[in-house]
């Protein structure tokens, strides 16, 4: 890896690429940290428009896909999700969104809305919708958050897209894009494992990928023969062994993120798993970024606080910010 210290601003990453490498020689990997600070565009500010967030809760009751893991004498303990949706103050209501989902996402509920302001605002971003989905709750093995996220397949695509955006499409009159190209994917954790999925199997649908401390390690439950080892499957054997897929990816990792000090026997070393990742996407030749933090934990928000507007303005580099 080639390490680059330096703080993620927009500016200044962006003003690193284009002034010091050709386009065809762009850095890919990077190195930050130890000292963080929040991005601009991460604050409210004076005369941007601000858009509208929509907030409801969807019932396990009412799903098809996910009626719900956990079990009690009486059947299926039923569980509630919290979904919110970011709606620019420039949306015109009949037309075709570009969007984001974000797993776990009630916790970008603070700051994703903002930094979509300033930067549609400042048309780096174009006029997008975001749908922050929380998971049905709990977490890793036997959980419904670890159901719905560590599994490696295209179930999850398949809630968002039958139950979800409908619903959102149906209550607050928003088009969503059909276009694959419109449609990007974020999380931490399990949720960007998650997030990498919804690409991975339906690039039809979703062709750009953000994650913080991805969880590429063996967490899926129940277990699959076909991918024994769940999401570490995905640098092990899947990228190499398929096809190049027209999905573009952003990722993360921290320096003491879970498992550091853990050997590969264990499967479940995130340092490992995202350096390696990095490096299977890179000898298929996928359009990729990895960003290594120094001195700084699992999802760290201090690094999301200073990479998320960057990461955001190259994942939708090439779209049109209309």
């Amino acid at each position: 890896m080639k390490a680059l210290t330096l703080l993620i601003s927009r500016s200044l990453l962006m003003a690193v690429i284009s002034s010091v490498l050709p386009a065809s020689a762009e850095e890919t990997e990077f190195t930050i940290g130890p000292d963080y600070a929040n991005a601009p565009e991460t604050k409210i500010q004076e005369g941007v428009p601000r858009g509208q967030v929509y907030e409801f809760t969807m019932d396990s009751k009412d799903s098809k896909i996910y009626k719900g893991i956990a079990k009690n004498t009486k059947g299926t303990v039923p569980y509630q999700r919290k979904v919110a949706v970011y709606v620019p103050a420039q949306y015109r209501p009949g037309d075709a969104a570009p969007f984001i989902v974000a797993q776990d996402g009630l916790s970008y509920r603070g700051v994703l809305p903002c930094v979509l302001d300033n930067m549609i605002h400042e048309k780096r971003l174009p006029v997008m919708v975001a749908v922050m989905v929380n998971s049905g709750g709990g977490d890793s093995l036997g959980s419904q958050r670890g159901l719905e996220y560590d599994e490696v397949s295209a179930t999850y695509t398949e809630f968002i897209e039958t139950e979800v955006l409908p619903k959102i499409s149906r209550d607050y009159k928003i088009r969503f894009t059909s276009d694959p190209d419109g449609r990007a994917t974020m999380g931490g954790s399990s949720g960007g494992a998650a997030a990498f999925s919804m690409a991975w199997f339906r690039p039809d649908l979703y062709r750009k990928v953000l994650t913080y401390s991805g969880t590429y390690v063996n967490q899926q439950f129940p277990e699959n023969k076909s991918t024994p080892h769940g999401a570490w499957e995905y640098h092990e054997n899947l990228i190499k062994k398929s096809p190049k897929k027209p999905i573009r990816i952003w990722l993360h990792v921290s320096e003491n993120d879970i498992g550091h000090d853990r050997d590969e026997a264990s499967f479940h070393n995130w340092v490992m798993a995202n350096q390696r990742m990095a490096s299977e996407l890179k000898a298929k030749g996928y359009d990729y970024r990895y960003v290594f933090a120094k001195a700084a934990g699992h999802t760290d928000g201090r690094v999301r606080m200073q990479t998320l507007p960057g990461a955001l303005e190259w994942l939708w580099r090439g779209y049109p910010a209309k």
